[in-house]
């Protein structure tokens, strides 16, 4: 899959011939039209960006250069894999006045990595170096420019994105791709377009109406099984970040009401696009969004700003807040699909991959009393993809409410053969699993199919919200940063839980976790700027408060800490 996918068995006879051949084709590419568009496409003077797991983002102003060359990359990666590729234009949970764009592979996944290394060097490339980056790309991976090119392009609510999206075009036509505009999508939506199509429609219709009825299709099959007929569990107050999120969220739920009624919140009428709103605040800043009104023990979800994100939250009848995230999302999801198997008897490879970010106690929850397999990767959610990959079910979130669930061929088949073939209890449990595979988005994280497999799973297991956040009881942590004059002096192994440099830094975690009870702690290297992140965990946020500090120390002293010492004190 991935990288490989659909690409020609290219075995150049001779270097030399190579050259001859992509030299050839390159006469064919328009290097004096991209040359001439991009003129008009100019790159503002020592601006240096780097495409990472959420693409480029920044300031909305200084990337119309980049939108216009990622037009011209996709065209390259669409020619060189033989298959549609996404641009989608968004800055996700980040501020209104930054805007991004990332591509997607063919199978709905993000990027390959090699790409990403391509799309830096092409976004940085100086105005007279365009052709010699571009014969660069074609050459290292042997791109033939007589392949046509076919690209879909999506964007979120910005006002800069309807601009930057046609520059991408601009790029693509430049260089004799095809396009489709969707115009206004979720992220995940464009995901599931760019999948349907490379799968000719097995994975389904390629449009959003035909997104809104399969995942609605699945839903209400699934909910129709419910027993409990109660009101209870059947309205949902949404916060969707002032983002698209409450516009396709309007458009859908006409299919899926008569299974459940939802509440839209910052729907994008009047505030601002994840200002004091969205999963991103709700999360970080433990507290409802602005906006909404919350009775006790009322279930409420928060989408980001490009919907690949979902948390839920409740208020007790003590007034207090509940965060409901994406560990406890992975666990009542892993549950459900251990019990459907149980039930079917089937014993397939299922796993459950997290970060060392997860909290302790969902971790134990999942290996002890669920006895799931649970495997730790780096941060960043192709990690977490890539692994989930591996087994036959692979269920992925990360605790910020980015996840989903990914089924292998075989086991679709199986499931579906099952669904035929068994009968009574063990058919309908086949038949469930049937539908839930339909109402997951396995191209990426999807804030709305996420919410419709969660709704529907506490409604045939008859679970309220605060049963639901009693299945374990997090430990309490506290995450810190600390400035430090050069990132690079921290390097880590077994996905980032082990720090191997600085000398000594390791070794003094180690002493300073023995001191705490259920306690682990530790540090990673920001993707983005000089500082280095600290988690701690322990049996009391007290003790939680007082690790993180001694690990700062720690870090401050061994690995070249700037400005202040860190003070204790939060």
């Amino acid at each position: 899959m991935g990288d490989d996918w659909g690409q020609p068995d290219f075995c150049p006879k001779s270097s030399q011939e190579q050259t001859i051949h992509v030299g050839q084709d390159l006469l064919d590419m328009d290097l004096g039209a991209v040359t001439k568009h991009s003129a008009s496409h100019a790159k503002p003077n020592g601006l240096i960006l780097q495409y990472g797991t959420a693409g480029f983002r920044t300031k909305a102003e200084h990337l119309d250069h980049v939108m216009f060359r990622m037009g011209l990359l996709a065209v390259l990666r669409s020619k060189q894999t033989k298959s549609t590729i996404g641009v989608m234009v968004t800055a996700s949970h980040n501020p209104e006045e930054d805007n991004g764009v990332k591509l997607v592979d063919p199978l709905g996944e993000m990027l390959a990595p090699s790409w990403e290394e391509h799309a830096t060097c092409l976004a940085n490339a100086e105005e007279q170096d365009m052709q010699r980056v571009l014969i660069d790309i074609s050459k290292k991976e042997a791109v033939n420019l007589q392949q046509d090119a076919f690209i879909v392009i999506g964007r979120d609510t910005r006002s800069s994105s309807e601009k930057l999206s046609q520059s991408v075009i601009d790029g693509v036509t430049v260089l004799g791709g095809q396009f489709h505009d969707y115009g206004l999508l979720t992220t995940p939506q464009l995901h599931y377009m760019v999948y349907c199509r490379n799968t000719s429609g097995r994975y389904g219709k390629a449009t959003t109406e035909g997104y809104y009825q399969k995942l609605s299709k699945a839903f209400l099959e699934l909910t129709k099984q419910a027993s409990c007929s109660g009101d209870e569990y059947r309205s949902l107050k949404v916060d969707c970040a002032n983002g698209i999120g409450a516009l396709k969220l309007r458009e859908m739920e006409h299919y899926f009401s008569q299974g459940l009624s939802v509440q839209l919140f910052n729907d994008g009428t009047k505030g601002k696009l994840n200002h004091l709103c969205g999963a991103d605040f709700v999360k970080s800043h433990q507290k409802p969004p602005q906006g909404m009104e919350m009775k006790s023990n009322e279930r409420c979800c928060s989408f980001d700003g490009d919907a690949d994100r979902i948390v839920y939250y409740y208020h007790d009848a003590h007034g207090r807040f509940h965060l409901v995230d994406g560990d406890k999302i992975a666990t009542l999801i892993s549950s459900f699909l251990k019990e459907l198997l149980l039930e079917i008897g089937e014993s397939l490879n299922f796993g459950v991959v997290q970060t060392a970010y997860a909290n302790g106690s969902s971790t134990r929850y999942l290996e002890e009393v669920m006895k799931v397999p649970v495997y730790c990767t780096k941060t960043g959610v192709k990690h977490l993809h890539h692994k989930a990959q591996e087994f036959d079910i692979g269920v992925y979130f990360e605790a910020n409410g980015h996840g989903t669930a990914l089924f292998s061929t075989t086991v679709e088949m199986k499931i579906k053969q099952l669904a035929e073939e068994l009968e009574d209890k063990k058919r309908k449990a086949a038949k469930m699993l049937e539908s839930i595979i339909d109402l997951f988005n396995q191209a990426a994280g999807d804030a709305i199919s996420d919410m419709l497999v969660i709704e529907a799973i506490l409604a045939l297991k008859g679970l309220t919200v605060q049963q639901w956040d009693a299945l374990y009881t997090d430990l309490p942590n506290r995450q810190l940063k600390v400035k430090v004059a050069d990132r690079r002096v921290i390097s880590t192994t077994d996905a980032e839980r082990q720090a191997v440099t600085p000398p000594g830094l390791q070794e003094a975690i180690n002493d300073l976790v023995k001191k705490y009870k259920l306690s682990r702690a530790f540090v990673r290297p920001s993707g983005t700027e000089d500082v280095v992140r600290i988690y701690a965990e322990a049996d009391s946020q007290e003790s939680a408060d007082s690790l993180a500090h001694e690990v700062s120390l720690a870090v401050f002293q061994l690995a070249g800490g700037i400005g202040e010492r860190p003070q204790p004190g939060f």
